[in-house]
Parts: structure tokens; sequence; C-alpha cells
């Protein structure tokens, strides 16, 4: 199995074939050291969870390069991994060897990201640093995964995370949108649409008629160009949806204003080409939320307008403009987080569930798995819940029993009253 041989420098070394019966070799300092190597590799052997003690040089950065390269994902997923990999993980551990990442480093890494960065990023990028690990595991390089174990911090809902608006409000917003983009909120809130869906939307999946909409592929963009994917998100994604009637006028209007793509793509931009989620935002949707007034203020002044909006550390701030326009740009731009695109999913969700949808319908009409996803993501108590609660007990009254109860039993009364 092995060997030990003095060397003319007066150390050890001990030798040993490995499972693919390489010759291997380490050096100690004295021959019981090599002696408890051996045997240690030895066992190793037996038990199939030996590991090259010279593995472990391999530099994280190099590794963790090729790891991800090999892996077969969707290209948004793929970006977004790149971009955490590339941001977070790699500064701290590409010129550390493998064998030298420890479980304490790792735990006083991910408790330094937590002071800089959201519960949700931090782990993420754990959950990289342990995917390199874990397959340095299984390709023998390490004995064991220093990434197990680690706490994380806790993902916290946020008095943001439920933005919501009621249908009124929706209402309001909707005049402000521009025309060209007014049946992509509707669809959004019509219908449940995530952002891909509406974008990779061609006429062959809308039936005027009907009233309905398929989900049948989806636009992915990375890193500013926007692909369709033949395929939706997952398999419960392709479904088909009934629109409502607001939704169904908007799109036919639609239809009549603008001309469809090249392949017959619903919404494209003046140029023709697919719309961006990031120019879509930045253009289209936070100035629309301005002009309706869910996202700051625009009021008239004596000359010109005041914005006024809130930032994202609660600091309302104001400034005067000579063009209204001008400031709705400038509010947009400077307001804290608002309502996203994507919260009028969570919009329809919560209408449809508090308007009596049952639950597994609704997980069905916005394509999800698993109902639980639709109740733990997707539905928000509505704001009107307390008068709802009181009015299912509008004709519930206790003060006619109560009347008929006879008068309180007088010895039992003096019984209680001592004690």
């Amino acid at each position: 199995m092995g060997h030990i041989v003095k060397t003319k420098a007066g150390t050890y070394r001990a030798n040993w074939r490995d499972q693919t019966d390489r010759q291997r070799s380490k050096t100690f300092t004295t021959k019981r050291e090599a002696t408890a190597f051996l045997a240690e590799i030895k066992s190793a052997l037996n038990r199939g969870s030996y590991v090259d003690p010279h593995a472990g040089k391999t530099k994280f950065g190099a590794y963790a390069s090729s790891w991800l390269a090999s892996r077969n994902h969707e290209l948004a997923t793929a970006a977004r991994d790149q971009s955490i990999m590339r941001n977070h993980v790699q500064p701290r551990w590409q010129d550390l060897p493998l064998g030298k990442i420890e479980h304490s480093a790792v735990q006083a890494w991910v408790t330094d990201l937590g002071k800089r960065l959201s519960p949700a990023t931090v782990i993420e990028c754990h959950r990289l640093l342990s995917g390199v690990m874990r397959s340095a595991v299984r390709d023998r390089l390490i004995g064991a995964n220093p990434c197990e174990g680690v706490r994380l911090p806790k993902r916290r809902r946020q008095d943001d995370d439920d933005r919501t608006i009621t249908r009124e409000e929706f209402a309001t917003l909707l005049p402000h949108v521009p025309d060209r983009y007014r049946a992509v909120v509707a669809l959004a809130a019509g219908a449940g649409l995530r952002w891909g869906e509406c974008a990779g939307l061609r006429w062959d999946a809308i039936d005027l008629e009907a009233g309905t909409v398929r989900v049948l592929r989806v636009a992915v963009e990375v890193n500013g160009h926007v692909t369709i994917k033949p395929y939706p998100k997952s398999r419960a994604g392709r479904r088909e949806i009934p629109l409502p009637g607001f939704a169904l006028d908007l799109l036919t209007a639609h239809r009549n204003a603008f001309p469809p793509g090249p392949l017959g793509e619903v919404f494209t931009v003046r140029s023709g080409n697919l719309m961006s989620r990031h120019t879509f935002r930045a253009r289209v949707w936070r100035p629309s939320l301005v002009r309706a007034g869910l996202l700051g203020s625009v009021t008239p002044a004596v000359e010109g307008f005041v914005g006024t909006w809130t930032t994202k550390a609660g600091i309302e701030q104001s400034k005067r403009f000579t063009i209204r326009e001008e400031a709705v740009t400038y509010v947009a731009q400077h307001a804290g987080e608002g309502l996203r695109f994507h919260d009028l999913r969570h919009c329809y969700a919560t209408w449809l569930v508090s308007s009596g949808v049952p639950v597994n319908d609704v997980a069905g009409l916005i394509g999800h798995e698993q109902i639980s996803t639709t109740l733990n993501r997707y539905t928000h108590a509505s704001r009107d819940r307390n008068s709802r609660a009181r009015a299912a007990f509008a004709d519930f009254s206790l003060t006619p029993a109560l009347n008929q109860l006879p008068g309180p039993d007088t010895e039992q009364e003096r019984s209680e009253d001592t004690g």
C-alpha cells in the first residue's frame, strides 16, 4: 500500500499509490508522522473517501471559473450568478487555494457581507461559494465543504415587500401610462403576466374573440440584449388566462394603433425592437407613477412646478422646475422604491383571492406549480381587511340570548365575591 523512505536531508518521504494507481508522495519531519499519514491514506482509500493531499493547492479563482462555465443554466440565471461571483465572491477567495478555505473564514466573510448587502444577496453569495466547494469535494480536491453549517442572515419581510394598490388606484394609474404601453400594464394587472411573458407575447397567443391569452414563450434580457425563449419559466407557466374587459379593450386598441413586430410581437418600441425592462422602468413605468401621484408628487407653483419625493433613506425633498415633464422625470429618478411593475402580478393574485377565487385556481392562473408559493409570495392582506372581518359578524348578535338568561344566583354570587 505504501512505504517510507528516509531522504538525504534527514526527513521522511511517505510514498503510496492513489485510486488511479498513480504514485504519490509527501515529506514529513519524523517517521512517526509519515507512518500515521500513510495509515490515514490507507483507510481513506479503503473507504472510498481518498483526497489527494496536494489537490487542495488549486486556486479558487480558476476552479470557480471552470465550474461556472460547465453549468447548464438559463441565460438570465447564468448572468446573475456570474455577476454575483465577479462582484462579491471572487474578490475575497480567488487567490486562495481550495484547501486553505476554512469554515471560520467563510463565517467571518458572510458576517461582513451582511453589514453591506441585503440578506437575500448574502445568501446568494454563500450559495455560489458553497456550490464551488461542494463540487471540489466531489472532484476529490478537498475533503469537506467549509461552507456547511455557516449561519446565514434571515430574510426578513420589509415594509415595502407588500406593495399593492387597490383597483381604484390602478384605475387612476392607467390613464397616465403612454398609449403604446398601456396594454402592457393592463396585462400585468389583469392577467398576472410576468414582465418576460408580456415582452415576449405574440399575437398568435391572443384570442380577442374568446377573450383569452396563452403564455407560450417569454423574453429574456441579459446585459441589455433581449432574446425570446420558446418556453415559459416552468411547466405550470404554460397556461391560458381569461382577459378582463379593460385588458381586452386596450389590447384591441393597441392592435389597431401599433403595428406588430417582425415575428408578430405585440409590444415593441418605436424602432420595432423588443422592449427592454430597464428602459421601460426608467422612461415609462416610474414617470407614470409620478403623474398618477403614486410616487412623489408634482404640483403647480407660482412659477413653474414643484417636485416632491422621499428618498430611499426616508428623507423628503423638493425642487422647483419650469417644465412639468422635467419635474416628473427628476422625481422618477430620485424617489425611493415605489410600486414595481412586478407588483401588479401581486395585485392580480390578491384581487382574485379577495374576490373569493379559490387559491388553487389562482395558482393555476399565475403559473405556480405549488399553491404554497401563491400563498407565501403573491397574496397580501387587503386594506379593507378589518372592515371585511367586522362585516362577517354584522348579523351575529348575542344580545337577545343574553337578555333571556336568568339573574345571578345570590348564593353563587356571594361565594364568588368572597373568593
